[in-house]
């Protein structure tokens, strides 16, 4: 038992950690776009925003991953919440819209970082056996992050100004980078940097190098790729029908914006009932039904609430594809830390979210005035039945009995 204990020690303080850094970007998420509103009272300007972050993500995924799997990765965790705990300080003081649009892309620019950087090192800190149940934890450290944040900001801005809750994201990541202080280091020996031999190589050589080095790898793991590349697919679809969830709800199903925030609460709901239920059966669960089933009940929800005409179908929609989610993301991520190298993880996730930025903002853009042009419903439904075909294929291939030794959870022997 103490040993068991003893093994969740470094684990337990990296689950804290995370948790209070997602609780506060929620609530930065929602200050930063009263703050945005307040100061310009223009709708534009707050999706301004979206644009920003999302170009933001596509610049630094381009080539973060070469700087990630070169440096240790405890201290530029440390150095990445640090940088934007005191640029989130300084936001408040900026009063000029451009300004404000220059820090968010830095900001967004660490946080992007961020992700991958986390993702290598829980890969290295966490024994394999250990990775599932991790997970599962971290789904639902999300879920009460997703409820507690907008509830945490509602209560700050009826006590002062948006401001108050940007500051208190600055403190939570402050004691984010505190707490990971704490953490071991987890590259150890390993010669690290730009070198390893190359003294004379360029910048722009060693990036084209890495980019080389994924596709080889991508090649030679063919299976593994194409199952983050249908989950990826999924992700893209998803995010670019939710930029239509509050126009469908509004416009088509005609819900008032209280039975809409009702219909947010429901997802919530869902969320943490889907991460509690997961947290308590994921270790009888395997890899494969989280990731497969829990695609393709995501993708039916989400099939259910766009094809509904009244709220309750919605509601229901949105609880389903929102309980799902949690075991969809565990699965995912346990494979995909079972399967990616972490040497290479940095710049193998880089490179791939940076196609996955691009595509969501390409296929938002379409989606937006295809619903335009043509109705919010046709498009939704339309991607809804795209994404359960892509869930389907996903779950037929993670089922395939063949490929069974890649979602073992237990260190080879």
């Amino acid at each position: 038992m103490k040993k068991s204990l003893k093994s969740w020690r470094y684990p337990s303080i990296l689950l804290t950690s995370i948790g209070i850094s997602s609780i506060g970007d929620w609530i930065y998420f929602i200050a930063l776009n009263l703050i945005v509103l307040n100061l310009t009272e223009s709708a534009l300007a707050v999706s301004g925003l979206y644009i920003v972050r999302a170009l933001s993500a596509l610049f630094i995924n381009f080539w973060s991953g070469s700087l990630i799997d070169r440096f240790n990765k405890k201290h530029l965790m440390i150095l990445l919440n640090l940088c934007r705990s005191i640029l989130i300080v300084a936001l408040p003081s900026f009063s000029n819209l451009g300004w404000i649009y220059i820090l968010v892309f830095i900001i967004t620019a660490t946080s992007s970082m961020y992700h991958p950087t986390s993702m290598t090192y829980i890969t290295k800190l966490i024994p394999i056996e250990q990775r599932k149940r991790f997970n599962s934890l971290r789904s639902l450290l999300d879920s009460g992050a997703f409820l507690t944040g907008p509830a945490i900001a509602g209560f700050l801005f009826t006590l002062g100004t948006p401001n108050t809750a940007i500051y208190l994201n600055a403190i939570a990541l402050f004691l984010s980078a505190c707490i990971t202080i704490k953490m071991p280091d987890v590259e150890g020996h390993e010669q690290l940097g730009f070198a390893h031999g190359k003294e004379n190589a360029t910048l722009y050589k060693i990036w084209l190098h890495d980019w080389k080095m994924v596709i080889h790898f991508s090649l030679k793991n063919a299976y593994v790729m194409a199952v983050y590349l249908l989950f990826s697919a999924t992700i893209v679809i998803m995010t670019a029908t939710d930029s239509l969830e509050a126009a469908f709800a509004t416009q088509v199903l005609a819900l008032s914006e209280g039975e809409y925030g009702v219909l947010v609460s429901i997802a919530g709901v869902g969320v943490l009932i889907g991460s509690l239920t997961n947290s308590a059966f994921v270790e009888k669960t395997s890899t494969a039904w989280l990731i497969g089933m829990g695609s393709i009940m995501t993708a039916f929800g989400y099939l259910l609430f766009t094809s509904s005409y009244t709220f309750f179908m919605a509601a229901l929609g949105c609880f389903l594809l929102s309980f799902a989610t949690a075991f969809a993301n565990t699965g995912f991520y346990t494979f995909y830390q079972n399967n990616i190298p972490a040497e290479s993880m940095g710049r193998i996730g880089s490179i791939y979210g940076f196609f996955e930025a691009l595509f969501i903002i390409i296929l938002t853009a379409v989606f937006g005035l295809t619903a335009e042009f043509i109705s919010i419903r046709f498009v939704i439904v339309s991607a809804s039945f795209v994404m359960v075909t892509v869930a389907i294929i996903l779950f037929i291939l993670t089922i395939c009995p063949s490929k069974a030794t890649l979602y073992q959870s237990t260190s080879p022997r």
